[in-house]
């Protein structure tokens, strides 16, 4: 790290810069809630007022600029007119758009001045030319601040870009910066940085072989560039600080079908590892193909317990994908959502997240009420199953005549739009929607108990219901045979695995076909968000051991009160379902204790295990390294702990600002560590 990089980390992490932001802005003050403009056009003059009211803000050396000063402007709509719509239409999340991964490489290859030239006189295309304006307004004010703090350097870089294309590195990533922080300004949240080395390495190349850079400048560069994505995400909307999707996706077969790792992927492992930082949060593509040593470059950002990178496999990402339609460049080229789920850059208005398949609670369900008239286990599973086909149905029709808020500033990223005069809120390319599946470990661990221990003969159906609404209290002995005795999905057990698998394929099989309002498919997955959270809410005592208030696992992992054999054998339980029936995407989640990492063969010994999950045909993989009594430190004394970085589900955040209870299910997964 150079001493410019760490002044600028260390200027940035005193959070002076927060001196600068304004108040917020009353709602009396907002031109764009004026009910005579349309939804549109009231989007284009918000991100204008925003844009308006930012003050250039420069740090000391600085060689990425773009400061926020503005906190998040109110909505267009008042509370009144969104009720209304709110009423009328099913709304995602905050109502905009999120979740995306626009093409920035083809933006940063034209400029915006390009892009403003093909606009005609129509209501998007004039919202677009508003929205360009507004950028490179503010644009022109920073760079005349660069002129008057004497800095000629960062003055000529913003002369050429945003508004033309960018002709080295230090201009790729600073047009980069700007265009990604305007669309936070435009009320967009979540839209990725999608294959960054991809459409950047072009830039990097150049410079190196014209002389114009080193690779030591360049990864000065390219630090302050990460710095940069840190320096706002207390003002990004999410779950928690830290949920914010700016995450970046590394190497991975490119759409001609030729290996994409290169030398920037190798830098932003580095500098990543260097500054220790929650953003960018990076997915790292892999085959079968891939070389053990750059498993063991990730496996050193796993050690530092940063929580990424998180793997994807190309092997069963990209037939996956083709399988449910998308075109062979476009699955080659696919890139991560804000957590894990596979989107296609440029051409994807999916909804990834739209809703969840509960799988702890659908079993659980069943168990209670129909397990006493069933005679046997394939019995039992055609209950499940016709209750899974009713669950995924029954939330898909709750999500009828969908709304999103227009966004023409970030409709100029996505392939068509400029060209149909269509805001990227109405559709793309692709159109599709995800279903995360939650609590899969207990549900198959419920069917192994059930099986062993009803079917078994040892007890009935009306003994384990009636200890389960005890939550065990009085029923201690079957208890302890619930939680020890029977199989557990995570052990290499066939007897729990195999109801993984079968409960993964009716989920696969319970979407194929249907289609959503947009002619888009509807695709399983293996994730939770944080629906972990809400279903283990709705949960009392379960058939696995589990008591009332126990969390389900997040994402795609083992229950929480399962004594595990190992690493090897976790793997090979979560590698057994067919993972390409369900690729929205959710990846295995392991929680290593950071006392692996004490022997000097660790690197290489998690990284063949990581290799082992490609090779055994996994789909997405998450490795956290935790410390549990530093953990509950940290709970006692959070001021000692400011940079301690933890894997919540999707994405990494400081501990120490995760309210209590993401906090406390991290320290019960440190728990069961490896």
């Amino acid at each position: 790290m150079t001493n410019r990089i760490a002044a600028l980390k260390d200027v940035q992490w005193a959070r002076t810069h927060h001196q600068a932001r304004r108040a917020p802005v009353e709602d009396a003050a907002l031109p764009y809630r004026d009910p005579a403009l349309t939804d549109i056009e009231r989007t284009a003059l918000r991100l204008k007022t925003a844009l308006e009211l930012e003050t250039p803000y420069l740090f000391p050396q600085e060689l990425i600029a773009f400061t926020r000063t503005v906190p998040n402007l109110p909505m267009i709509y008042d509370e009144a007119e969104w009720a209304k719509i709110s009423s009328e239409h099913y709304i995602h999340e905050l109502g905009n758009v999120s979740n995306l991964s626009p093409d920035y490489g083809r933006v940063i290859a034209s400029g915006l001045l390009a892009i403003r030239e093909r606009l005609g006189g129509g209501a998007l295309h004039s919202a677009m030319r508003m929205s360009i304006d507004a950028v490179l307004d503010l644009t022109k004010r920073y760079e005349q601040a660069a002129r008057d703090a004497g800095d000629g350097a960062l003055a000529a870089v913003l002369a050429r870009v945003p508004a033309g294309p960018a002709a080295t590195f230090r201009e790729a990533l600073q047009s980069l910066r700007i265009l990604h922080y305007a669309m936070w300004c435009e009320g967009d949240y979540h839209n990725t940085l999608g294959r960054f080395d991809q459409y950047m390495m072009p830039y990097l190349q150049a410079d190196l072989d014209a002389g114009r850079e080193t690779q030591e400048s360049a990864f000065e560069l390219l630090e302050a560039f990460f710095l940069a994505c840190n320096r706002d995400s207390d003002l990004y909307p999410g779950m928690q600080q830290g949920d914010n999707g700016q995450s970046i996706v590394l190497g991975g077969m490119t759409p001609d079908g030729t290996d994409g790792y290169n030398l920037l992927s190798e830098m932003c492992l580095q500098a990543s590892a260097e500054l220790r930082l929650i953003d960018p949060k990076i997915n790292l593509r892999v085959s079968k193909d891939t070389p053990l040593e750059v498993f063991e470059l990730g496996t050193q950002l796993t050690k530092l317990g940063l929580g990424f990178p998180q793997y994807e496999n190309d092997d069963v990402a990209i037939p996956g994908l083709t399988a449910l339609g998308y075109a062979e460049r476009d699955a080659r080229d696919y890139a991560m959502a804000a957590c894990w789920e596979f989107i296609i850059p440029g051409k994807g208005m999916e909804i990834p997240n739209i809703g969840a398949l509960p799988f702890a609670n659908t079993v659980d369900r069943v168990i209670r009420e129909r397990l006493a008239d069933c005679p046997d286990m394939d019995a039992l599973r055609r209950e499940i199953r016709e209750a899974i086909f009713a669950s995924v149905r029954e939330t898909l029709a709750a999500r009828k005549n969908l709304y999103v808020i227009p966004s023409p500033y970030l409709s100029l990223f996505f392939d068509g739009c400029v060209e149909k005069e269509r805001d990227i809120s109405l559709g793309c390319t692709y159109n599709n929607w995800g279903l995360h599946g939650t609590g899969l470990a207990p549900a198959a661990d419920m069917l192994a108990a059930v099986e062993q221990l009803v079917f078994g003969g040892e007890i009935t159906a009306q003994e384990l219901t009636a200890a389960m609404d005890a939550d065990f209290v009085g029923h201690e002995a079957l208890h302890n045979r619930l939680k020890t005795a029977c199989p557990k999905m995570g052990n290499d057990d066939e007897r729990a695995d195999r109801h993984a698998v079968w409960l993964l394929d009716t989920f696969a099989e319970s979407v194929r076909g249907l289609t959503n309002e947009r002619g888009g498919c509807v695709r399983a997955g293996t994730g939770s968000a944080m629906y972990y959270i809400f279903h283990a809410n709705e949960l009392g005592a379960t058939a696995d051991g589990r008591e009332a208030g126990v969390p389900l696992p997040a994402n795609y992992a083992p229950s929480l009160n399962v004594k595990l054999s190992g690493p090897v054998s976790l793997v090979k339980s979560f590698t057994k379902p067919n993972l390409s029936r369900v690729i929205n995407g959710g990846p295995l989640t392991i929680e290593f204790s950071d006392s692996v990492f004490t022997q000097e063969e660790s690197i290489t010994k998690v990284a063949q295990l990581v290799r082992l999950f490609v090779l055994r045909g996994g789909h997405q993989l998450q490795l956290n390294t935790v410390n549990r009594e530093r953990l509950l430190d940290a709970q006692q004394h959070p001021e000692n702990y400011r940079n301690l970085i933890v894997r919540v589900w999707g994405w990494s955040g400081y501990f120490v600002e995760l309210d209590r209870c993401y906090q406390d299910h991290i320290i019960r997964r440190a728990a069961l560590n490896l």
